[in-house]
């Protein structure tokens, strides 16, 4: 893997009414012609993404939305698709026209930003349009805004480092074992190769795994679940031992009580979610009935078999655990139900193609809904009889 992962990225959205200049806004900070820019209403229709470099910040996704304002006959799709942006974004950058100011919709989408708890910068462009003396008006009306005129490239280069300035601040960095681990540590890491399994390849929260462990000095030991036994005698003082957690059950047989033990998605989790939250939400399993509702929420989409963990195995768990008939609904991707009050309890996964903020704005919306949520790692340690081992090393 040469390259951040989006989810790994932060996320910059650009919103504004249409024709206010996003797109000539995205293509002037990239230096590229991404988004297509027209004098016409309503040319960009769907929320464009572009991942780079945005130095010395570091790896970030930008994301040029529809208008806000879109009155075209597909714009209340349009408007939707753009507010469900919100749910990802790290940072916004609000674009207004300074020909055409527009403060109520401004003011609504602060509220949005608000409500979601995203940062963001206000931008008014096409300053070449207006007189000095409108300029002086807006940026009575208007404060703490940035003026530039992307299609001049003027102000743009002032505009980055203003927000590179603002990404930086308490910027705090992101680690998955290195503040729990120390310096030295040693840890296996358990990789059963099922059909689930891509061939000639590792999954993301595993690849991860081991970069973060190379940043913090960790040593890590790669075997499968079918040599663990022959390398916890070969490997001495072993510190923790991470699994599959679709191998949890066999991986505790075999890991003595002296080393801890926890799971990938349990370590996601933490480090995408609120561990505390999905520990939590794991009883819930304790009151379902028969008929009870459960949502199932993938981050990826990829191709089912037998082995399915989410689709096949833990409903499988699910009902022999609780012996009562459930209903299984499930959701891949970006599509996330906004009627949660349907559920008894959401199951997502560990959440590897997702950036935190998305994570927690479903977090958020559960709690809004009083709907218990947790992961697959958490329960399937719960449901085979080793949660409080696989979260003792956290401080809960």
């Amino acid at each position: 893997m040469n390259t951040t992962p989006n989810a790994n990225r932060k996320h910059i959205a650009i919103f504004g009414n249409t024709n206010s200049g996003k797109s000539s806004l995205l293509n002037a900070i990239i230096g590229q012609e991404i988004s297509i820019v027209s004098s016409v209403k309503g040319t960009t229709t769907d929320p464009v993404t572009k991942a780079m470099e945005l130095l010395p910040f570091g790896p970030v996704v930008f994301i040029d939305t529809a208008g806000l304002n879109d009155s075209t006959e597909l714009g209340e799709v349009r408007v939707k698709r753009t507010r469900k942006v919100l749910q990802s974004t790290d940072f916004a950058i609000y674009v207004m026209d300074a020909s055409e100011i527009d403060e109520d919709t401004y003011k609504l989408a602060i509220e949005d930003f608000k409500k979601y708890g995203i940062k963001f910068i206000t931008v008014v462009n096409k300053i070449d349009s207006v007189t000095n003396d409108e300029l002086e008006v807006i940026k009575n009306k208007i404060k703490d805004a940035v003026f530039v005129s992307a299609d001049k490239n003027e102000g743009i280069l002032e505009f980055k480092d203003i927000l590179i300035n603002k990404l930086s601040e308490n910027e705090v960095p992101e680690t998955i074992l290195g503040d729990i681990l120390e310096y030295n540590s040693k840890v296996i890491m358990v990789i059963p190769v099922d059909s689930e399994a891509p061939k000639g390849r590792i999954i993301l929260p595993q690849v991860q795994l081991m970069r973060d462990c190379l940043d913090h000095g960790i040593k890590s030991y790669i075997v499968r679940d079918s040599e663990l036994e022959s390398a916890l005698e070969d490997i001495k003082d072993v510190d923790l031992v991470v699994t599959d957690s679709q191998a949890f059950k066999f991986v505790n047989s075999v890991v003595p009580p002296n080393i801890k033990l926890t799971g990938f998605s349990v370590l996601f989790a933490r480090y995408k979610g609120d561990l505390k939250t999905f520990v939590d939400g794991v009883y819930a399993v304790e009151k379902l009935k028969d008929g009870s509702r459960i949502l199932i929420a993938e981050s990826c989409t990829h191709n089912h078999s037998h082995e399915d963990i989410g689709r096949v195995k833990i409903p499988k768990l699910l009902k022999e655990y609780t012996k009562k008939d459930l209903v299984f609904e499930f959701k891949m991707g970006q599509d996330f139900p906004e009627d949660l009050e349907k559920y008894d309890l959401v199951i997502h996964c560990g959440s590897c193609m997702l950036n935190k903020k998305i994570m927690q704005t479903r977090i958020d919306c559960c709690y809004d809904a009083n709907i218990n949520i947790t992961n697959y790692g958490i329960i399937l340690a719960y449901l085979n009889g080793i949660l409080e081992r696989s979260i003792e090393i956290f401080d809960l």
